[in-house]
């Protein structure tokens, strides 16, 4: 079954925990003794109606504030998917983690209150949906129950958001709007009778609507070489597969092929998954490689197209978000894990500071806070072979991790060599 994961975004008080209980219980992917609870702290509460936040916050001090604080994961699924809801916080302070929760998404679903409408930390969210590339993004414009179901009031705050599109830089997203009442289940799972003049889908018909070519680009595919297949067997005494996945695009028997750092060049002889052989292998799936040539190649390579090779460099120019309390400055070195390679790098020029609420750069800095995104360069101590996070979300991403503790400390989008 396909597997969709969504990242969600949105203000304090916005809905965000209320809308994905919702989604959880209308498409009863709550258990009986979770469904129980909810409604029993409902009732302590003196609420009339069951508190659907109650599903997701999971940290004690969630519950006590109504707030989301750290990235949850929620599962549930239809009949034709299965879904990851990363339910990430919508506070400044917690920038790091929402890029981290939609950094691996492939949709997201922006909130917005109704009655505010498009704020600051609207802005926020939507840049960086857009700095991380994801393709489909639902904004669902919640409460409309508290204002009257206003046809005039939503069609202004579409017009403010569309507004804010302008100031992308990825122009291959699809903006779907929908007005929504988490509270009530209006337009969530199923269409609203409280909004006739609505006639688009409802957020759950949008994403069951989804498909391949919705939520990826079409890239090159990349093959990281994570295992080579040794059997110890007389049976098997001459295989060696390489054993990793496939991103970015479809690899198939009879493929040019070129082996990096080596440059070395093949074809592809099978395709395995377990013991089946396949004659292709689509994006995002785990195979096993085997060549036609006994050539050198070992964990940490990748395998690529023959015309395809991407970029092969000591130095990248990189846009960093930072997630450390400890400053990231100038002449700083960490460790770069880029897919399964480690590398040492150190920090060259910190070029500018990016504000996320699209006010603009700060070109005066000297080093990054938390939650601080910039655009940095660095040179490493051996080449790695990359592609501009613009054209492939995979092997243009990596994270920073710091060479005394071994904590991640940030994560980064390349840019340009």
């Amino acid at each position: 079954m396909e597997v969709l994961k969504i990242a969600t975004a949105g203000s304090v008080d916005d809905g965000k925990s209320t809308l994905i209980g919702r989604i959880l219980y209308d498409t009863k992917s709550l258990t009986d003794d979770k469904l129980e609870a909810i409604e029993k702290t409902s009732k302590q509460k003196g609420y009339d109606y069951l508190d659907f936040s109650l599903a997701t916050d999971g940290l004690v001090a969630e519950r006590e504030q109504g707030i989301t604080i750290d990235v949850a994961h929620i599962y549930f699924s239809t009949a034709t998917k299965s879904y990851i809801i990363a339910d990430t916080p919508g506070h400044v302070e917690y920038t790091r983690n929402m890029v981290t929760g939609a950094s691996t998404s492939q949709a997201a679903i922006i909130l917005i209150d109704a009655r505010k409408g498009v704020i600051e930390q609207t802005n926020r969210h939507f840049f960086i949906n857009n700095l991380l590339r994801i393709k489909e993004v639902v904004v669902a414009i919640n409460k409309m129950d508290l204002v009257d179901y206003s046809e005039e009031k939503y069609n202004a705050i579409k017009a403010d958001f569309e507004a804010l599109m302008s100031k992308r830089d990825y122009q291959n997203q699809k903006i779907t709007f929908v007005p929504v009442s988490a509270l009530k289940g209006d337009n969530v799972v199923r269409k609203s009778e409280n909004m006739p003049w609505y006639t688009g889908p409802s957020i759950l018909d949008r994403l069951e609507a989804l498909g391949k070519q919705d939520i990826f680009n079409v890239g090159t595919p990349r093959f990281p070489v994570q295992f080579v297949i040794r059997p110890k067997t007389d049976e098997f005494h001459d295989f060696r597969g390489y054993a990793g996945k496939v991103y970015g695009g479809e690899l198939s028997v009879g493929d040019d092929v070129v082996v990096l750092p080596s440059q070395t060049k093949s074809k592809i002889k099978d395709i395995y998954f377990y013991d089946k052989k396949y004659q292709t292998a689509s994006r995002r799936s785990s195979v096993t490689i085997t060549l036609e040539d006994d050539i050198n190649v070992s964990r940490g390579d990748m395998i690529v197209k023959a015309g395809e090779i991407p970029t092969i460099d000591k130095q990248f120019t990189a846009q960093v978000c930072w997630m450390d309390t400890k400053e990231l400055t100038a002449g700083a070195k960490y460790i770069v894990q880029h897919g399964v390679n480690k590398v040492l790098a150190k920090v060259d020029t910190i070029h500018h500071k990016i504000n996320p609420d699209y006010s603009g750069i700060n070109e005066d800095v000297l080093g990054l806070g938390v939650n601080d995104i910039a655009s940095v360069s660095f040179k490493l101590n051996k080449p790695i072979f990359y592609d501009a996070f613009k054209n492939h979300r995979t092997n243009g991403s990596f994270i920073l991790i710091d060479t005394q503790t071994n904590n991640t400390v940030g994560a980064g989008f390349i840019s340009q060599n």
